[in-house]
């Protein structure tokens, strides 16, 4: 999730984690961040043995989620104990480290369209399968959930600005008979840059000039302060985890990213369905589990704000991030995506914005944006290697 929806998220944690149920939802995902642990040692020696390259795709994608789950929990737990501007700066680097460092291992090995595909798939899945799982299970248990249409609205605009972003360098390429790779380059540059500022933009505005736009459960954390003056992070602690996790991740991602091209051409998958379906279903494990589980607590605001904060980051931070990385270390990574990766994103932004302008959800809801989901994951399957 990005700085806006962190840092609301700092300020509504003692009221959504609350309650029996709420410390049974803690301790699943305690578990799986504990019980999935043991796939690291398996996963090295599956690599350092040559068990083959699928079976070291797999336990390496399973290693991968329990480093996730800790890096964005040692996030938090900092951002708790820095405050609001160094917390902000904290979740802006490490919101979406996971896809980040996968992205960036996958980057200097060459597979650029992998890396573009996973930018695509991070965006969708996050606004169509994750918001459509929080608004489906958490609209089981209540039949109609709120949230505040003014952050959706927001998020939605600045979405829109990014899917822009996106379309534009593919226009120009369909457009214009023929453009060369150098010029494209530059068109990505000067995107990329733009994008970098618009993110700064969106943090001043939540964090400074429309804060209490933001200030979702100010009330009840107020009246909670006094009880929860025990929880009180290690910093020196947390800080350890966040170090351990990333250099965690970053090992794993590169036994992931040498196996993958293999273990997927052995499945009879094509690069675009890896990175647009399966790469985010690794890297955003963390974001899954906190979307789902807050909206189980009936705190949309919450949810929502996971789910579109995090397709914020990735679109207005990580992908101008991978564009200025790439130039740098010579792969040839622009923003310019084929034309069905850009119209499945819009589409993604479009439907997500629809369902959420009103500021109330229901399980039918949650049910329209898996099923778009599930259509264009299909189609990403059956679409041929160009």
């Amino acid at each position: 999730m990005n700085g806006i929806s962190r840092i609301v998220n700092q300020q509504s944690c003692v009221d959504v984690w609350k309650g029996h149920s709420t410390y049974k939802s803690m301790s699943i995902k305690k578990f799986i961040s504990f019980a999935l642990l043991i796939f690291i040692p398996i996963s090295i020696a599956a690599e350092r043995l040559e068990w083959g390259a699928l079976i070291v795709f797999g336990l390496s994608a399973l290693a991968i989620v329990p480093l996730a789950i800790w890096l964005s929990t040692a996030t938090e737990e900092v951002a708790i104990v820095t405050g609001p501007s160094i917390g902000a700066l904290m979740n802006a680097v490490f919101g979406n480290a996971t896809e980040l460092i996968i992205a960036l291992v996958a980057l200097k090995s060459g597979l650029v369209d992998i890396v573009k595909a996973s930018i695509t798939g991070t965006v969708v899945s996050n606004l169509l399968l994750v918001m459509g799982l929080s608004m489906l299970l958490g609209g089981f248990r209540y039949k109609e959930q709120s949230f505040q249409p003014v952050i959706a609205r927001v998020n939605g605009s600045t979405m829109t600005l990014a899917v822009a972003a996106l379309v534009l360098p593919a226009l120009v390429v369909a457009t214009s008979g023929g453009v060369n790779e150098p010029e494209i380059a530059k068109l990505s540059i000067a995107a990329a840059i733009i994008l970098m500022i618009v993110y700064a933009l969106t943090l001043v505005f939540s964090l400074k000039t429309h804060s209490y736009l933001y200030d979702v459960s100010v009330v009840d954390l107020e009246e909670e302060q006094g009880q929860d003056e025990a929880h009180k992070p290690n910093l020196w602690l947390w800080l350890g985890v966040l170090v351990v996790a990333t250099i965690g991740v970053a090992f794993e991602s590169e036994i992931f990213v040498g196996a993958v091209e293999e273990a997927t051409k052995g499945l009879g998958l094509t690069p675009l369905f890896t990175g647009v379906i399966l790469l985010p279903l690794v890297g955003g494990a963390a974001e899954y589990v906190t979307a789902v589980s807050v909206a189980l607590k009936n705190n949309m605001d919450l949810s929502v704000s996971v789910a579109m904060g995090s397709s914020l980051l990735v679109a207005l931070l990580v992908a101008p991030l991978l564009v200025l990385v790439g130039q740098a270390i010579g792969q040839p990574m622009d923003l310019n995506f084929n034309l069905f990766e850009v119209v499945a994103v819009a589409l993604a932004v479009t439907v997500a914005n629809l369902i959420s302008l009103d500021g109330r959800s229901n399980w039918l809801e949650g049910a329209l944006l898996l099923a778009t989901y599930a259509i264009l994951g299909a189609a990403f399957y059956f679409h041929p290697i160009t």
